[in-house]
């Protein structure tokens, strides 16, 4: 099987290197309808998703994309079906065990971001030793949020201010922007510069509320199982042609503000 060099491939269609997105966020969606097309359970839509999960750390990789951040498990996805979500757990565990020699192996950090300590004591495990594991790497990070909400987030972040608040170790007053930053699950993390969401839906979905204010969305009608490197660097192409003003007006005739 030939092997693609997928720099050379971002320049020959277009993309400037210089101005990749540092960090890319991803809704992984269509993976039931994929199925469906089929006429498959979803969990195989799931599970062939998987294959496009590893596809996308490893060019992001290549392409010299510094984070890539999935929204793999939400707060809301406990609401389906028992069977589909126990089958997404042991794929969880499956995928995080069969993973993580390749991750290793090519150099990505994995961390993890949600109310971890709600999976079950298992899967737990198996999470903190992948964070473990990969600590030290360096070529990418692979930030994975699973049992995650971005309201989760906030309120967990509020929480653990209002105890510091509490125990008389920050005033009130103080609190700002970059005090609630800190409380978050990755404070170290940039925002997204990019959000890509597949299978057409327009809309967030719960994620990254706090870090995507002012990142770039891209919406395709491709589902997430069809998701390839070329969708990819299309959609790369389509962040380079954007003027990012973060309300800020750029051009002496510009006027209005979003």
């Amino acid at each position: 099987m030939q092997t693609v060099d997928w720099r050379a491939e971002a320049v020959r269609r277009g993309v400037d290197l210089t101005r990749l997105p540092r960090h890319i966020a991803m809704i992984m969606d269509g993976n039931g309808r994929w199925a469906r097309a089929r006429g498959l359970h979803r969990l195989v839509g799931h599970a062939n998703g998987h294959s496009t999960v590893r596809r996308m750390v490893l060019g992001c990789a290549e392409l010299g994309i510094e984070m890539l951040s999935l929204y793999t498990f939400s707060t809301e996805n406990w609401r389906r079906p028992q069977e589909e979500v126990q089958g997404l757990m042991r794929l969880l565990e499956r995928s995080a065990r069969e993973e993580l020699p390749v991750m290793i192996r090519n150099g990505v950090q994995i961390r993890f971001s949600g109310r971890i300590d709600e999976l079950s004591p298992e899967l737990q495990a198996i999470l903190r030793r992948a964070e473990q594991l990969t600590a030290h790497n360096r070529r990418i990070i692979l930030h994975l949020a699973i049992n995650y909400g971005g309201r989760a987030e906030i309120v967990d972040a509020i929480r653990a201010i209002a105890r510091e608040v509490q125990a008389g170790r920050l005033d009130p007053d103080a609190i700002d922007e970059t005090t609630v930053q800190a409380f978050l699950y990755q404070p170290d993390l940039p925002d997204p510069d990019l959000l890509i969401r597949t299978a057409g839906e327009r809309r967030t979905s719960n994620f990254l509320l706090w870090q995507t204010a002012y990142t770039e969305l891209y919406i395709t009608p491709v589902l997430w199982p069809d998701f390839t490197m070329e969708h990819l660097i299309e959609a790369i192409l389509d962040y380079q042609q954007r003027q990012r003003k973060f309300g800020a007006v750029l051009e002496p005739s510009a006027v209005g503000a979003p």
